[in-house]
């Protein structure tokens, strides 16, 4: 009787050691206690939509839908042609556009630069700097220069929700409007991100959104003789030069501003002419 115990009592341990789990395997639980972000191609329905400015319910929401990034941007580009840009027309025109304005380091520099040269760039605004700085976006209006949106804070908009995308792109363009008088139609994305659910709703509401074909790398602290070699070894017809007149903590962008009297001048000398973006496209500046 010991012996047929003893044999059913290890029976029952096998049960529980090795049939089990193979039957409720383990990882279901493990997946589900996973964060989003730690789930690849995890895809969620984003919140309904809430107005601009309420940022705390985007914010957390988010956080909580991380989303599949779905189309590549070259394959938004084939698939929305019109409403995204990383080129102008193929005629000997060039557009120089500045990014991460404005910034009392770099900003005026850049400015003086093109007020001697007489050329006019686009620059894409980003609305925290804007307040802090609105003397300098009043400078870039008054000088003939476009002006574009480029988010609140500088985020990745690829990581965001719905919500969040539009609070940034709302928030931003109403301060601009505050200081231009207009609501800029031109959007570029930080980081060149943006999925195709936040593009849709761009184009349904009037934006456009624009990229580049030649990256200047200015944000890298390069030399003179580095950023000026990284676009005209690159600008051609139609071009869209990537430049920064703003930066972070510690960024260095003297390169950019020390290259672009050498730029402006052998282009000219290439036959170029300079134009705003909004000129390149053949569009209104204002939304």
């Amino acid at each position: 009787m010991k012996l047929a115990r003893i044999r059913r009592v290890l029976l029952l341990i096998f049960i529980i050691i090795v049939i089990l789990p193979s039957i409720i395997p383990i990882a279901t639980s493990a997946s589900a206690s996973a964060p989003a972000s730690a789930r690849p191609n995890v895809s969620m329905e984003e919140d309904p939509a809430v107005p601009a400015g309420s940022t705390a319910s985007s914010q957390s929401s988010a956080r909580r839908h991380k989303r599949n990034k779905g189309l590549s941007l070259s394959q938004l580009l084939r698939k929305y042609p019109d409403t995204i840009k990383t080129q102008g027309p193929r005629r000997k025109i060039i557009a120089l556009t500045f990014d991460d304005v404005p910034d009392p380091r770099f900003t005026p520099q850049l400015l003086d630069v093109l007020h001697k040269y007489n050329v006019k760039a686009t620059f894409f605004v980003v609305g925290s700097r804007a307040e802090k700085h609105p003397g300098l976006v009043a400078r870039i209006i008054r000088e003939g220069h476009a002006i574009g949106n480029h988010s609140y804070n500088h985020p990745e908009f690829g990581k965001l929700g719905m919500n969040e995308f539009r609070t940034q792109i709302i928030r931003t363009e109403n301060i601009i409007q505050a200081l231009a008088g207009y609501k800029p139609r031109l959007i570029r994305p930080p980081y060149g991100d943006i999925s195709e659910q936040q593009l849709k709703w761009a184009r349904a509401h009037g934006y456009k959104l624009v990229n580049w074909n030649v990256d200047s790398l200015d944000w890298r602290g390069l030399s003179k003789t580095q950023v000026r070699n990284n676009i005209l070894s690159r600008a051609g017809k139609g071009a869209i030069i990537l430049q920064h007149g703003g930066g972070g903590r510690g960024s260095n962008l003297q390169g950019t501003i020390q290259a672009l009297p050498e730029v402006i001048s052998i282009m000219r000398k290439r036959g170029y002419s300079f134009v705003t973006v909004p000129q390149m496209f053949e569009v209104s500046k204002s939304k």
